[in-house]
């Protein structure tokens, strides 16, 4: 038997790795700045941008192992499927950045590198442009609100009664039982009435649920609930 130790490099060379390794990194940290600079919500992560650097390295250098070789690449689909991710994103945008630093990996692993800057490049210019213009943003602008209520007695129609008179419409999405059965929580979305104040809601809600706690999240949809 035959127990040479066969030197598998010979598929690229020093140049490939710097290429691939600087090049990966570069454009990553381009995006890692784009994903910074478009962020809107409060569940920005520093450790998340640092992976998406880390990403797109390890991918080009996987791209490098496995080159054309299909056993190898079978074989690290086979070692990665053991992995599980218990971090749950955020955002579904941070997707599509996850997507970008894997392609921009594969592009450089492979040797692609015009097609690595030209395709980060342009989905940066256009992330930043549709940032920029607010594009796709609905005119709707609801509420969540939550209201703490006795559980005995009609008081959630009290509470409708009052979202009738001050929000152009509303939406039940849960009730739920709180402090051992003490009070109900009554979960809901709305559409303001113009001119109407989340003050002037907490006001009128507060009259008609026995002075229980009343929260208004304006622009929820910015916010991780």
């Amino acid at each position: 038997m035959n127990f040479d130790v066969v030197d598998l490099s010979g598929t690229f060379n020093t140049l490939d790795i710097i290429l691939a390794l600087s090049l990966s990194f570069v454009l990553s940290t381009v995006v890692g700045f784009v994903y910074r600079a478009t962020h809107r919500n409060i569940s920005y992560s520093q450790s998340y941008v640092q992976t998406l650097i880390v990403v797109a390295m390890i991918i080009a250098v996987l791209m490098l192992v496995v080159g054309s070789n299909i056993a190898r690449a079978f074989a690290l689909v086979g070692a990665f499927s053991v992995i599980r991710f218990r971090n749950a994103l955020k955002e579904t945008r941070d997707v599509g950045f996850i997507f970008l630093v894997m392609a921009i990996g594969m592009a450089t692993g492979t040797r692609f590198y015009a097609l690595a800057i030209a395709a980060t490049v342009s989905i940066c210019v256009v992330i930043l442009l549709m940032t920029k213009l607010n594009a796709f943003a609905s005119n709707i602008q609801r509420q969540v609100v939550k209201v703490h209520v006795p559980p005995e007695g009609d008081f959630d129609k009290l509470v409708e009664d009052v979202l009738i008179k001050l929000t152009k419409s509303f939406e039940l999405v849960s009730t739920e039982s709180i402090r051992s059965g003490a009070l109900m929580e009554l979960f809901y979305t709305v559409e303001m009435d113009r001119g109407v104040e989340p003050r002037d809601l907490v006001n009128k809600l507060t009259e008609v649920n026995t002075g229980q706690r009343v929260t208004v999240l304006s622009g929820y949809d910015q916010t991780d609930l």
